[in-house]
C-alpha cells in the first residue's frame, strides 16, 4: 500500500510516532511518502509527498484541522483518510494514539467503511472582475478581523435575498462542519448523510435573525456592505484567510467531489457526539 503522511509537527511526540510507523511497514506491505514538513522527523528517508503518487490511504496526524489540511491536499483525488488523533477533541479522527496500529491493520485487512462528506466550492469575485476560488471540508466564514465593530452582509440564495445582516460574521456550514464553528455560534447539528448547507450569523444584531439549513443544491451568495474594507475576512476551514473588499461578492456551492473518511467498529455518528462534544445528560460523567 501507499500511504500518505501528513502531520501537526508541534506535536512532540510526532518524531516517535513516525518511528513507530517505520516498524510497522514490512508487515502490512506499506510504502510512506511524507509532506516536506516532516522530512527531518523520520528515522530514515522518506519519499516526499505530491501529487503524482497513488495513494491508497491519507494518515494525519494531530487534530481535525490537520485532518482538514489533509482534505484540502487531496482534493478531488478520491483517497481515504484515517486520523489519527493527537489533541483533545479529534471529533472528524478516526482513531485515538492508542490504537493507531489496530487501525492500520484493519484498514489493510478491508475492515473499515468509508463516510462520504459533502465539500463546498468557494469564488469571490470583487468589483472589478477579480476571482479566487477554494475548496473546503467544513465551513466558509465572512468575518471581522480584531476590530469589535459590526459588519453588514447582504446574503442571497438561489437569488433570492434572506436578509441583509448587521453581524459579526457569517458562517456557511457543511453537515460536517456543522458541529464546529456553527454549532459554537448556536447553529444546528446536520447529520453526515443530509444533503444540506447551514448558514449561520456570529452575533447578529437582532434576536429575529436563527440560522438557516437550506438544500445542497443551493447557491449561497454573500456581498460585503461595509466600508472597513482592511477589517474584513473570508475564511476556509478557519485556516486559510483572504481579505475581502466593500462591493465583493462571496458564491459557495456544493463542491463537485466528495472526501471519504474512514470508520472502524460499530461506533455512529451520535456515539461521537455524545463521547466528544459531551452531549446529553450527566449520568454517565465521572465525578470529580
Amino acid at each position: 500500500m501507499n500511504l500518505g503522511v501528513i502531520g501537526n509537527a508541534r506535536y512532540r511526540d510526532l518524531r516517535e510516532i513516525l518511528k513507530r510507523l517505520v516498524a510497522l511497514a514490512p508487515a502490512h506491505h506499506v510504502t510512506y511518502y511524507s509532506e516536506p514538513d516532516l522530512a527531518d522527523l523520520w528515522p530514515a528517508p522518506v519519499a516526499a509527498l505530491d501529487e503524482s503518487v497513488a495513494l491508497d490511504l491519507l494518515l494525519t496526524f494531530g487534530g481535525d484541522g490537520t485532518l482538514l489540511r489533509g482534505a484540502r491536499y487531496l482534493g478531488d483525488r478520491n483517497v481515504p483518510i484515517l486520523g489519527v488523533n493527537l489533541g483533545r477533541v479529534g471529533f472528524l479522527t478516526t482513531s485515538p494514539l492508542a490504537t493507531m496500529e489496530d487501525a492500520l491493520r484493519a484498514f489493510a485487512e478491508g475492515r473499515y467503511t468509508l463516510e462520504s462528506r459533502l465539500t463546498l466550492t468557494t469564488t469571490i469575485e470583487d468589483e472589478h472582475g477579480h476571482g479566487h476560488e477554494a475548496v473546503t471540508l467544513n465551513d466558509v466564514v465572512v468575518h471581522k478581523a480584531g476590530v469589535a465593530r459590526v459588519l453588514r452582509f447582504r446574503v442571497l440564495v438561489d437569488d433570492e435575498m434572506v436578509a441583509q445582516y448587521s453581524a459579526d460574521g457569517i458562517i456557511v456550514a457543511t453537515p460536517t462542519g456543522s458541529t464546529a464553528y456553527s454549532m459554537s455560534a448556536g447553529g444546528p447539528i446536520v447529520v453526515p448523510g443530509v444533503a444540506a448547507l447551514v448558514i449561520t450569523a456570529i452575533c447578529p444584531h437582532t434576536l429575529a435573525v436563527r440560522p438557516i439549513v437550506v438544500p445542497a443544491t443551493s447557491e449561497i451568495k454573500i456581498e460585503q456592505l461595509s466600508p472597513y474594507t482592511d477589517e474584513v475576512l473570508v475564511s476556509y476551514d478557519g485556516q486559510v484567510d483572504l481579505t475581502l473588499d466593500q462591493g465583493s461578492v462571496v458564491c459557495i456551492k456544493r463542491g463537485p467531489f466528495a472526501i471519504q473518511l474512514v470508520r472502524l467498529g460499530t461506533e455512529g455518528f451520535f456515539d461521537r457526539v455524545r463521547v466528544k462534544l459531551q452531549w446529553g445528560d450527566l449520568t454517565d460523567r465521572e465525578k470529580p
